[in-house]
């Protein structure tokens, strides 16, 4: 796999380019770090982080919920968008005012306008947690871009290509970052690799992912 090198990456107005139409945005997220925690919180009463099925029958290693009108879950019965939490039968947590926020303009500063997510997928993950390459193509609309949230502990992501076998960079990421992708560059394969334990100073030994998507 080939490794990310930061000064052979295009830099665009202090946006680090890896894809025609995917960058990482450092520090994006920093600014609304005091207001993301307590709306974290806040959707964890409502819908509580749980490790999920796949249809194959794996538990998933990193524990995940949802805000907004529609949440994305997995059971042996397969991969789908829901309205409600299948745990408890009552629709997903309303997406949190600082949470479209930050989503809106991370996907402007990325040259997507008008991005108007309408689900919040909330993972997360503790050392020795991963996410195995995959697409997010259970969307209806590919047209809106991914726009994915790190805080806490740092992770390497991998971003492949249209293909499970392409080749994948790795990209380190921080507490704060922003990676958002699209275009082109929509349904590439991407993951995270195992995380080690490196604590950070405000959350711990975890990281908190979260990844706004147009999936109506």
């Amino acid at each position: 796999m080939m490794s990310f090198d930061l000064f052979a990456s295009e830099i665009v107005d202090e946006r680090i380019s890896i894809g025609p139409g995917a960058y990482v945005l450092r520090g994006f997220a920093l600014p609304y770090v005091t207001q993301l925690l307590p709306a974290i919180e806040a959707v964890e009463q409502q819908a509580p982080c749980r490790h999920m099925v796949t249809p194959g029958g794996f538990t998933m290693s990193v524990a995940l919920t949802n805000c907004g009108r529609l949440g994305w879950t997995t059971d042996r019965r397969g991969y789908r968008y829901t309205e409600t939490d299948p745990a408890s039968g009552l629709p997903w947590p309303d997406m949190p005012p600082s949470f479209r926020s930050l989503a809106k303009e991370a996907a402007t500063a990325a040259g997507f306008d008008h991005f108007e997510p309408d689900a919040c997928l909330l993972n997360r993950y503790v050392p020795g947690a991963k996410m195995s390459l995959h697409q997010d193509k259970d969307e209806q609309d590919f047209s809106a871009p991914i726009v994915s949230v790190s805080l806490g502990m740092p992770a390497v992501f991998l971003f492949g290509g249209h293909a499970r076998a392409d080749k994948s960079q790795r990209i380190p990421l921080q507490h704060g970052d922003v990676v958002v992708w699209g275009g082109e560059d929509r349904l590439r394969f991407h993951g995270i690799l195992p995380l080690k334990d490196q604590p950070h100073p405000l959350l711990g030994s975890q990281r908190i992912n979260f990844t706004f998507r147009k999936a109506g």
